[in-house]
C-alpha cells in the first residue's frame, strides 16, 4: 500500500498470516518473553496482526473471539512459527463471558500482562436509518466490551499485585465521520474510558493507553460503498496504512518504551487528523466545494 493510485481490491487485501510472520519489525527478539498476553477479536485483520507480532516477539498470545474456527485457524499457523497460544470463542458483550476468560488465561498460566482491547465492528448508514438493535451491537461490541474486558484484567492484576498494561483499538477523534455516529460515539467512549481509568488505577501500577487508528487496508473495508473509497487515502501520505503499522504501535505501548505512558492515545492515521477527509457513505453534494 504504497500510494493512491492502488487497485480496488487492494483496499480489502489486509497482510496474511504469512506476509505478517515475515514483515520487518524494529522491535527486538524476546522483547515479551515469558509474558502473556490477552487479544479481543484476535481473529480479525488487527487483532490478528497483534498476536502474530507480540507471539514473534516472545509472547505467550490468548486469543479470544466469536468465530471459533477463524481462532483455530489462527492457533495452527501461530503453532508454526513455535508460538504458544490458546483461544476461546465468546463474547465481550456478555459481561460474565469476559470475566470467565480473564479467570482462564490466570489459572492457566498463572500471569496476563497485556489486555488488547480489538474486538469491534461496525456499518455505515444514514443515522435516520440506524435500528436500535443496530446501535447496540456497535455500542455494547466496542464501549461494553472493552469496560468488561479492563475491569475483569484491572481486578485480577490488582488482587496479584501484578502491573498490566491496556491497550484500546479506537478510531480518529476530532472531526465528524458521518456515516457512523455508533460507532464514534462508542471509541470516543472507550478513549474517555481509558484515560479515567488510568488515574484510577495509576496506584495499582496499570497503564491504560488507546491507538486512534485510521484507514487501514481490511477486508472489513468492502463493507463501504464503491463512493467511500476516494476518501480512503485522504490523508497527507496519501495512503492507506497496514495492520502492522497498529501492531507495532500497540507493541510500543506494552513494551517498557512506555513505562512512563498512560492516558494517552497514540495517532496512527497518515496524518487524517491534520488533514484529510473521511465519508464512509462517500462526500455528499452539499459538501462538494466547486472550483
Amino acid at each position: 500500500m504504497t500510494d493512491a493510485t492502488q487497485s480496488k481490491d487492494d483496499f480489502y487485501k489486509a497482510l496474511s498470516n504469512e506476509e505478517l510472520f515475515n514483515w520487518p519489525t524494529v522491535f527486538r527478539d524476546g522483547l515479551f518473553k515469558d509474558q502473556v498476553v490477552l487479544i479481543t477479536g484476535a481473529a480479525g485483520g488487527i487483532g490478528r496482526a497483534c498476536g502474530i507480532l507480540f507471539g514473534r516477539l516472545g509472547a505467550t498470545i490468548f486469543g479470544c473471539g466469536r468465530d471459533a474456527g477463524r481462532l483455530e485457524t489462527l492457533r495452527t499457523d501461530l503453532a508454526k512459527l513455535d508460538i504458544a497460544s490458546s483461544m476461546r470463542a465468546m463474547s465481550v458483550r456478555d459481561p460474565e463471558q469476559a470475566a470467565a476468560v480473564v479467570d482462564e488465561v490466570w489459572e492457566r498460566y498463572g500471569r496476563m500482562d497485556v489486555l488488547i482491547n480489538s474486538a469491534g465492528g461496525q456499518f455505515a448508514a444514514p443515522a435516520f436509518d440506524i435500528t436500535p438493535k443496530g446501535w447496540h451491537a456497535v455500542v455494547e461490541t466496542i464501549l461494553y466490551g472493552s469496560w468488561y474486558m479492563t475491569q475483569a484484567a484491572g481486578r485480577r492484576w490488582r488482587d496479584h499485585g501484578h502491573p498490566g498494561s491496556v491497550v484500546n483499538m479506537a478510531t480518529v477523534m476530532g472531526k465528524a465521520a458521518a456515516g457512523i455516529p455508533h460507532t464514534v460515539a462508542a471509541r470516543a467512549g472507550q478513549i474517555n474510558l481509558g484515560k479515567s481509568l488510568s488515574v484510577e488505577w495509576a496506584p495499582h501500577r496499570i497503564r491504560i493507553n488507546s491507538i486512534s487508528i485510521g484507514v487501514v487496508a481490511s477486508p472489513g473495508l468492502v463493507n463501504y460503498p464503491l463512493s467511500a473509497r476516494p476518501s480512503f487515502g485522504h490523508n497527507p501520505m496519501r495512503r492507506v496504512g497496514d495492520v502492522m503499522d497498529v501492531a507495532e504501535a500497540a507493541a510500543y505501548l506494552s513494551a517498557p518504551s512506555a513505562k512512563f505512558i498512560t492516558g494517552a492515545v497514540l495517532t496512527v492515521d497518515g496524518g487524517e487528523q491534520v488533514w484529510g477527509e473521511y465519508w464512509p457513505l462517500g462526500k455528499p453534494d452539499y459538501f462538494k466545494v466547486q472550483e
